[in-house]
């Protein structure tokens, strides 16, 4: 049965931009003024803009099908931009940070004492079920026990505008990349809006990302060699792959490009010989890293990654 937005109560829902009685909410007043000055002509030619700078930037994602394999589409993008005032925006920011570091203190406690399931604040039959639980992480210590370094959640408003987290993406979260080029056509399509607006900066992810994972090198080199494992050209985010690598002025590397050596260090095949790598950045799963620890039928991942 068709279903349309007539079946659906407002109240159900929260408007980041116009509040239950029909008006603007006051850090929306000043866009919904500025909107209300051009005509739908004027929104049509700004949306049909925004579709041609898409296509220009290559700005694609894969959708996979039974019938037709994968199939490239280009971005999905809306031009009127979401609002979320600072105030509420440092309030978001610093709940995700105690959430990060606390999932990576869950994630360590399992594979060391399990002392959560000890106290009984989380059951061992979930655990027991699980089957993202790696055994074979059983004891590992990471630097600075630090298991999921680049975190994706997933937020989420109810009928009262209060934001919730609906998931935790912690082994390859993707996405980051359409968000920078969010921006980059916004300020396309409506340039005016960073004048009027003090909007807070994105496009700094990329070399706060590089300076993360330059942290974690375990050589103290002024410039340590950084890698983005990717899956390959048909991967669904294989453009992210590519464009986080760009520009961090990184190597996108497959698992083939790369070789564990006698000396327990991982080194890149270059045109030069062989290189030693200090950081892979891996977008691929788990089960795919090394061949020798987990899927034995992998062509993916590295041998002896994880010795």
């Amino acid at each position: 049965m068709a279903v349309s937005w007539k079946d659906y109560d407002p109240n159900d829902f929260f408007d980041e931009l116009i509040a239950r009685k029909g008006r603007p909410r006051p850090y929306a007043r000043m866009l919904t003024k500025y909107l209300a000055k051009h005509s739908d002509e004027e929104l049509e030619t700004r949306k049909a803009l925004s579709d041609l700078s898409i296509k220009e930037m290559g700005i694609t994602f894969t959708v996979y099908t039974e019938e037709e394999g994968s199939i490239d589409r280009a971005w999905p993008f809306d031009i009127l931009p979401r609002m979320i005032p600072k105030s509420e925006w440092d309030v978001i920011e610093r709940g995700l940070k105690q959430r990060v570091q606390a999932l990576n203190l869950f994630i360590h406690d399992l594979y060391h004492g399990q002392k959560i399931i000890k106290d009984g604040v989380f059951p061992a039959e979930l655990l027991k079920g699980s089957a993202n639980y790696r055994k074979e992480c059983e004891g590992v210590s990471p630097p600075l026990n630090i298991w999921a370094h680049i975190c994706g959640s997933d937020l989420v408003r109810d009928a009262s505008g209060t934001v919730y987290v609906l998931e935790d993406n912690l082994r390859v979260p993707s996405g980051v990349s359409y968000m920078l080029e969010n921006r980059s056509v916004m300020k396309r399509v409506f340039p005016e809006l960073f004048d009027e607006y003090s909007i807070l900066p994105v496009d700094d992810y990329c070399s706060q990302l590089f300076d993360t994972l330059t942290a974690i090198s375990p050589r103290k080199a002024e410039s340590p060699e950084i890698v983005v494992l990717t899956p390959g050209i048909y991967n669904s985010a294989y453009f992210e792959h590519a464009y986080l690598a760009q520009q961090m002025g990184c190597e996108l590397v497959e698992g083939r490009d790369l070789i564990v050596e006698k000396d327990d260090c991982v080194y890149m095949r270059t045109v030069e010989g062989m290189q030693r790598v200090d950081v892979i950045y891996r977008r691929i799963d788990d089960l795919f890293l090394d061949p020798e620890a987990f899927n034995s039928d992998s062509m993916l991942g590295v041998p002896g990654l994880l010795r």
